[in-house]
């Protein structure tokens, strides 16, 4: 089985002010010790990764205050020349979205302002020409009608159950145009049926691998880059012909996040309109 990689460009946020001082989703805890330092020496080898694999980095200027600004992610959708803003549900990560905002203006993408709750990224996912839109914890259902008026893409629902899986990025990964990983549990009945009838041959991760963050992965159609701790689904994309890239991001893991979280995709692909 041949597979072509795609070159990315992403969008990235070092973790210089890196911390876990509030609890916003089952896996963060204030009173844990946190190593900032590894956790920029972790986010750096990820960085390296994807730069080594011929794709592009830009950064955004962290800011002092914002700890989880390195969940660059969260910060807007970018599909060809619009960019999507965000709303974010917690007081404590408001202020990243107009610094994130006020990226996407200087770089020269037309930037539509969220109507509802909308953690970017974290929740919306472009496979082939449908947008997978993430709803339960975080982004608002609402929203998700906004996603497909801006960027013109068929928007599919799907209902996230367990709060461990609080965006669509931690439960489900994009492979390449046709292809994604998930973890069934994590979502609804409905929103299971619906993904076994768009992805007939998903790969469906486990549980265990779920619980490092394994499917909060970025691939770019031949290299998959997941969590090193994910070794059950490594598995699994390597006997479907993927090359699999193992990152520690056991740090930044603290505060709910891992690869994708951190990697924002500025897409090379077109808005429908």
């Amino acid at each position: 089985m041949t597979m072509d990689a795609t070159s990315q460009r992403f969008l990235m946020c070092r973790p210089t002010y890196f911390a876990v001082d509030y609890a916003i989703n089952p896996w963060m805890d204030p009173t844990a010790p946190v190593d900032t330092a590894l956790a920029i020496r972790q986010w750096e080898q990820l960085r390296r990764t994807y730069l080594d694999l011929g794709h592009t980095v830009e950064l955004i200027d962290p800011v002092a205050g914002l700890p989880d600004m390195v969940f660059a992610a969260n910060g807007g959708t970018v599909i060809g020349d619009r960019a999507m803003a965000v709303q974010f549900r917690d007081p404590q990560r408001a202020d990243e979205a107009p610094a994130y905002r006020a990226w996407f203006e200087a770089a020269g993408f037309e930037v539509y302002d969220p109507k509802h709750v909308n953690e970017g990224e974290g929740d919306v996912l472009l496979v082939g020409d449908h947008l997978l839109a993430g709803t339960g914890f975080r982004t608002a259902h609402a929203s998700h009608a906004q996603l497909q008026e801006v960027f013109g893409h068929p928007v599919v629902t799907l209902q996230l159950v367990d709060p461990r899986f609080y965006h669509l990025d931690t439960a489900l990964t994009v492979l390449d145009e046709r292809t994604v990983a998930y973890l069934p549990e994590a979502f609804s009945p409905g929103s299971r049926a619906v993904l076994r009838r768009l992805f007939p041959d998903a790969v469906h991760a486990t549980m265990a691998d779920a619980e490092v963050l394994g499917l909060n992965a970025v691939g770019d159609g031949r290299h998959v880059v997941l969590p090193a701790q994910a070794t059950g689904l490594a598995a699994k994309l390597r006997d479907r012909g993927y090359q699999t890239i193992g990152v520690d991001l056991s740090e930044l893991r603290k505060a709910g996040g891992g690869p994708k979280c951190c990697t924002l995709r500025l897409r090379q692909g077109k808005a429908s309109q």
